[in-house]
């Protein structure tokens, strides 16, 4: 299903009468999936194809960037989200329609335990969490046609977010904020009705932290 808000708004940031490059048509119309670190690259590509079909973007995986050197946090064993962002905005341009970062590392944010995932709203960057999705990471055995329907649902829902969509009412709406795997699990890869067709800003929500 296509996010009518997100043709919109590429729309409104194209300058009327100006002449861009074919590199510069294909950059504004492209997601790039950035791993992180140590990344699986075949994880990475699992990405490409659902994202293309919701979002009806050339998606590419780009080069793996290191791991942000000011993103540990030794004493939580864990990395800040924050600083995955930062460098997606260092890396890519403001005409590039988005950046994915895909960090197989536990991310957090100050407020939060832990974040699966977190993304500028509106904006033009994302990032996502790949540790806390696997089965195995809670001592279930390996799955990974569950533990992929889980990156899909976090990708997309990030993505959603750089286009202005807030979360969702809906429980089964990809949108739908995650305060657990279980809700994950619940919802669906796509979005509602509502999310699809209607206001970027439908929903009052405006936590852009997963």
């Amino acid at each position: 299903m296509v996010v009518r808000a997100l043709l919109l708004l590429l729309a409104a940031t194209r300058v009327v009468g100006s002449a861009a490059s074919p590199e510069e048509d294909a950059m504004s119309s492209t997601v790039y999936l950035v791993p992180f670190g140590k990344t699986d690259l075949r994880t990475v590509e699992a990405l490409r194809k659902p994202l293309e079909e919701r979002f009806r973007f050339q998606v590419r995986v780009d080069r793996a960037q290191p791991i942000p050197h000011d993103a540990c946090n030794a004493g939580r064993k864990q990395y800040l989200s924050t600083a995955f962002l930062r460098v997606l905005l260092q890396q890519y341009p403001d005409n590039a329609a988005k950046a994915l970062g895909v960090a197989d590392v536990d991310l957090y944010v100050p407020r939060l335990r832990f974040v699966f995932g977190e993304a500028e709203k509106p904006g033009n960057v994302a990032v996502i969490s790949l540790t806390r999705l696997r089965p195995e990471y809670y001592g279930e055995p390996v799955d990974n046609k569950v533990f992929v329907a889980r990156m899909v649902k976090e990708a997309v829902h990030e993505l959603g977010h750089t286009f202005g969509l807030s979360h969702c009412i809906s429980p089964d709406c990809v949108m739908f904020f995650s305060n657990s795997l279980r809700d994950t699990d619940r919802k669906s890869a796509d979005f509602c009705t509502e999310c699809a067709g209607g206001s970027p800003y439908t929903h009052a929500d405006s936590d852009t932290a997963r």
